[in-house]
């Protein structure tokens, strides 16, 4: 009797388990929640797809990892790339860092989605582009392995033998003005051509490709949930991610909740050294909210500080017709993350929790008046900048 092969929906399963997650949501009961998740579920495999079957480290390539597409908490400001590699081999990243606001790389064994567990800190590496040599066009050269490359004088970085991940970002803060970097990433060992897969490996990357939307919410939930845990709701407190993050980045998340006739409004004092910061609404999955269509972020190009020195951010359903609005799409809950990357000090942020109708009475007498028109305005322009980045 010739045995049957499973159906691509056993191979799929996995994702049943995903669902089952919403046990650790705030409103598992909630439909809209669902529906929610069942999106998100749908973007994460998508995401899987390319973290699967676009490259191997014999044969590295960038995929897109985190961007509008896909929106596990992705800086709004950043454009996230990612290609496997192995520590034993030797890679040339090469080309042009354009004019971003920073580059930054990541070197690390393991990375959240793409196995069981958090990274592993010991093995992990992240620089941005002060250690690296620009050339006086913006040009880029250098070398990655475990050991220096015999006669090699050019740019060289270390990276562990155990390191299986390269991360890029491009930050932006003037969206419009500054230019995407244009990189390239080759293995220069002598590697076979790049082969067809088996029906085994096929069938072994679905299977890994059913397990990222699960690892996604087993760690992101449990980021989400540690802080209301530690600190409650409208109060932020200050995270490091080591073994996958920034070390230079400084994270301030909050969870937070308003009524539809409530304001919030954020209030910090600003680092005397501020390499970069920003600040960007969540939705209650750990999710972007829409980046390109609504204000969900504010960085230094886009807000305003008050006249005395403080930064201002106002969230609420409808335009408060003040500077700095961070919509939050529709959701009466979720997260706020604000960074501070290479900044000193790094200011706590307060929330205040105040009625719409009253929220003039609780910031400074010279606020500025945002009309509709200047905010519709504001919009298009963000939307022409976001889409004229490469995001996919």
């Amino acid at each position: 009797m010739t045995k049957v092969a499973p159906t691509i929906g056993e191979y799929l399963a996995e994702l049943e388990t995903a669902v089952d997650q919403l046990s650790d949501t705030w409103k598992p009961d909630d439909p809209r929640y669902r529906a929610d998740v069942y999106r998100q579920i749908m973007m994460n495999l998508s995401y899987a797809y390319f973290a699967q079957f676009h490259a191997d480290a014999e044969h590295p390539d960038w995929a897109p990892l985190w961007n509008p597409v896909y929106t596990d908490q992705p800086n709004p400001d950043d454009i996230y790339l990612y290609t496997p590699i192995r520590g034993d081999l030797t890679y040339r990243v090469s080309g042009n860092r354009g004019t971003c606001a920073l580059l930054t790389f990541n070197v690390q064994k393991g990375w959240v989605g793409l196995s069981d567990g958090p990274s592993n800190p010991e093995f992990a590496r992240d620089f941005d582009d002060r250690d690296i040599e620009v050339g006086p066009s913006g040009e880029i050269d250098m070398i990655f392995s475990a050991e220096r490359p015999v006669g090699h004088t050019g740019t060289w970085h270390q990276i562990a033998r155990e390191a299986d991940t390269m991360i890029l970002r491009y930050r932006m803060v003037d969206w419009i003005n500054e230019r995407d970097p244009q990189l390239s990433i080759e293995c220069l060992d002598a590697v076979p051509y790049k082969p067809r897969l088996t029906p085994d490996q096929i069938i072994e990357r679905i299977q890994e490709m059913t397990k990222l939307p699960v690892r996604y919410n087993t760690a992101f939930y449990r980021n989400q949930n540690e802080v209301k845990a530690q600190v409650g709701v409208n109060k932020f407190v200050h995270v490091q991610y080591p073994g996958g993050g920034l070390s230079k980045q400084i994270y301030w998340p909050a969870v937070f909740e308003l009524n539809d006739d409530e304001a919030l409004i954020l209030e910090t004092e600003m680092p005397k050294k501020r390499h970069y910061w920003n600040i960007q609404i969540n939705d209650p999955y750990f999710n972007a909210i829409e980046i390109v269509y609504r204000f969900s972020s504010l960085n230094a190009a886009n807000s305003v500080i008050s006249s005395d020195g403080k930064l201002r951010a106002v969230v609420s359903f409808e335009d408060p017709g003040v500077p700095n609005w961070l919509d939050p799409g529709g959701f009466n809950e979720g997260t706020i993350y604000g960074r501070w990357y290479d900044c000193d000090p790094n200011p706590m942020p307060v929330i205040h929790r105040v009625a719409l109708s009253e929220l003039r009475a609780h910031l400074p007498p010279d606020t500025p008046v945002v009309t509709p028109e200047e905010r519709a305005d504001a919009l298009r322009a963000r939307v022409r900048a976001a889409q004229r980045r490469r995001r996919w």
